[in-house]
């Protein structure tokens, strides 16, 4: 017997459309399309597309700065001391100030909402990434990079906690990961709120880890401990940082290190590695600029990947 897509339930069509869909497919980017330096504006980390606005928002030298469609860049924000930034569905700019310690949102009027800066009583070490889901709850990882001395949030035996946490509600904040990694960096939640990807990134640490984790997340926003899954593992070179998936599932991570330090191996060279959802390299773009720190999509249809890397901007065009 024949069966057509129209035989069959609504709910399998879906799901027989979207693992179609998800199935990764030859190299995301153009043939002969390469890296290309947009200069040494500042961009260190945090890049992200603002829909509304067609500018690119991007953090380092200590302030927040955007580039137009045009290549102007300017100041958005002065003393920011900020890493990661989300663009939430109404188009405020969500911040994570890893000088202060604190996730701050900034609201249409320009004003500034502090959203989280501390747990239970404890200040935060650096917050340094963030993602969002489906229902507006922000995720942030809050490592501790440099000098540990200070840190506040501690265990019952007085070890530090690097760990994860959500943002149900300006004030209201849950942790859903302690000890489960070992220094959190990069974060993002996959469409339908299906899975947390956590960038384990102990970077200064010989033997720390260097690996991106997946796992499920229940429908409460809690993170199910038994599932976690190894994706990528970049052993003793530099681990991922920032992270973004595109329509088909693949996963875009910048990560790797093109010069070895005392910490780090070059192993796995500096650049965007592209995973399939089982962590199969797909493709390898390198960037010749030392320390590759985060990817995001814009541009006005959303198929530009931007790239920040030791105060460059890059971009590449993908499919």
């Amino acid at each position: 017997m024949l069966v057509t897509i129209a035989m069959l339930p609504q709910r399998l069509v879906v799901a027989v459309l979207f693992a179609a869909l998800a199935l990764p497919a030859q190299s995301p980017f153009p043939a002969g399309a390469k890296p290309v330096n947009l200069g040494r504006v500042g961009a260190s980390e945090g890049p992200v597309w603002h829909p509304g606005q067609g500018v690119l928002y991007f953090t380092g030298d200590n302030r927040i700065s955007r580039r137009d469609a045009a290549g102007k860049v300017t100041v958005f924000r002065e003393d920011a001391g900020a890493n990661g930034l989300y663009v939430d569905p109404q188009g405020r700019l969500v911040v994570c100030e890893a000088r202060r310690g604190r996730v701050t949102r900034t609201e249409l009027d320009g004003s500034i909402t502090v959203l989280a800066d501390s747990f239970e009583g404890k200040r935060f070490n650096q917050p340094n990434d963030l993602t969002m889901d489906s229902k507006g709850r922000i995720y942030f990882s809050d490592p501790r990079y440099g000098a540990r001395d200070g840190m506040e949030i501690l265990d019952a035996a007085g070890k530090p906690i690097e760990g994860v946490y959500r943002i149900d509600a300006p004030g209201k904040v849950v942790r859903v990961i302690a000890h489960e990694v070992d220094r959190p960096n990069g974060l993002l939640v996959s469409p339908g709120d299906e899975y947390l990807y956590v960038a384990d990134n102990n970077n200064n640490t010989v033997g720390g880890a260097r690996k991106l984790w997946r796992f499920n997340l229940r429908p409460d926003g809690s993170v199910d401990f038994a599932t976690r899954k190894l994706i990528f593992d970049w052993k003793g070179s530099r681990g991922p940082d920032g992270l973004e998936m595109d329509a088909a599932g693949r996963l875009f991570v910048a990560g790797g290190i093109t010069e070895a330090n005392r910490f780090e191996t070059t192993e796995f060279k500096g650049g965007v590695y592209v995973l399939s959802p089982a962590g199969k390299l797909l493709d390898f773009v390198p960037i010749p600029v030392d320390e590759v720190t985060n990817v995001a999509f814009g541009g006005p249809n959303g198929k530009t990947l931007f790239v920040t890397a030791g105060g460059t901007l890059w971009e590449m065009a993908v499919k």
